[in-house]
C-alpha cells in the first residue's frame, strides 16, 4: 500500500542497523544511567535502568522487581518496546528474548541486543558540532557594511538554527538583525541558501578572540531534507569515532 511504503521510507531515516552504532548508543544509555521505559501492546509499561550491555555476549541486563503486576503483565504480552532519552535524542528498540531472572532483591531482566535501533530527535533542540576536518562556513555580506564579504565558521547546527563564530577583528553584528541571503557550506555534499535572524550575541572566553552568534534559520523548506541528512550523518560519524576510541 502507498501509505505503508511512505511510512517505511520515513522510518528508514531514523533506523540504525550498524552493530557499532547500536553498541555506541547502548553504551551511552548505560553511562548516563538513563531511565528506560518498557511498553507492551496492551498499554502495560514498566520503568527500569540498564545495568549492563555485554558486547561479547550481545546481551542487555535491566533492573527488575519480583511481584510487580505491571512487569508480569508486560512479560506475558510477548512484545516489548524500550524507549529512553539522551538529552534531545529519543532511542527506541524492540526487546527480544526477554528472561526474568529472579534472585531475591536483585532480580533482573536479560534480553538480546537489538538488531535495529531507532533514533529520533526533537526538531528544534538537537544540535551537532561539525567534525573538525570539515570546517563548515556561512557566507554572507555584513549587514552594516554591504561591501564586506564574510565567511564565518559554523560552531553548531540544528534543524532550526546555527551558531556562528564572529572574530574580534570583524565589526559586530547586533541581535535582532536579519540576513536575507546566506550561503551555508556544510560539507562537500551539503550547501544551501538560507536567511538568518540573529537572536543571541554571546561573548566566548577571552582566549577565543571572538563572539558567538546564535541564529535562527528563517523560512526553511521542511520538505528539503538535506539539513536533516547532514545532522544525522554528522552524529553517526561522531558515534563511530567514539566507538573506535573505546
Amino acid at each position: 500500500m502507498p501509505g505503508s511504503r511512505a511510512a517505511t521510507a520515513e522510518l528508514d531515516d531514523y533506523r540504525i542497523t550498524s552493530e557499532v552504532e547500536v553498541q555506541a548508543y547502548l553504551q551511552q544509555l548505560l553511562d548516563a544511567r538513563a531511565l528506560v521505559t518498557l511498553s507492551g501492546p496492551n498499554g502495560d509499561s514498566y520503568t527500569t535502568l540498564m545495568w549492563s550491555a555485554d558486547n561479547d555476549r550481545h546481551t542487555l541486563c535491566f533492573s527488575a522487581e519480583d511481584g510487580d503486576a505491571r512487569l508480569d503483565a508486560l512479560l506475558e504480552s510477548g512484545e516489548i518496546v524500550a524507549v529512553a532519552y539522551l538529552d534531545s535524542i529519543k532511542l527506541q528498540f524492540d526487546l527480544e528474548g526477554v528472561v526474568h531472572v529472579k534472585g531475591g532483591h536483585h532480580s533482573a531482566l536479560n534480553a538480546r541486543y537489538p538488531r535495529v535501533l531507532f533514533r529520533f530527535q526533537r526538531r528544534s533542540a538537537f544540535r551537532v558540532q561539525p567534525l573538525a576536518a570539515k570546517s563548515p562556513v556561512a557566507r554572507f555580506r555584513h549587514p552594516a557594511m554591504p561591501d564586506m564579504q564574510l565567511a564565518l565558521r559554523i560552531l553548531d547546527v540544528s534543524l532550526s538554527g546555527i551558531a556562528l563564530f564572529l572574530p574580534d577583528n570583524v565589526p559586530m553584528i547586533a541581535a535582532g538583525v536579519k540576513i536575507g541571503q546566506c550561503h551555508l557550506d556544510l560539507d562537500d555534499d551539503t550547501s544551501m541558501e538560507v536567511s538568518l535572524q540573529i537572536h543571541h550575541v554571546t561573548a566566548i572566553h577571552p582566549e577565543s578572540k571572538g563572539t558567538r552568534l546564535g541564529c535562527e534559520l528563517v523560512g526553511m523548506d521542511w520538505s528539503d531534507r538535506r539539513l536533516q541528512h547532514y545532522i544525522n550523518q554528522t552524529q553517526k560519524r561522531r558515534l563511530a569515532l567514539l566507538a573506535d576510541q573505546r
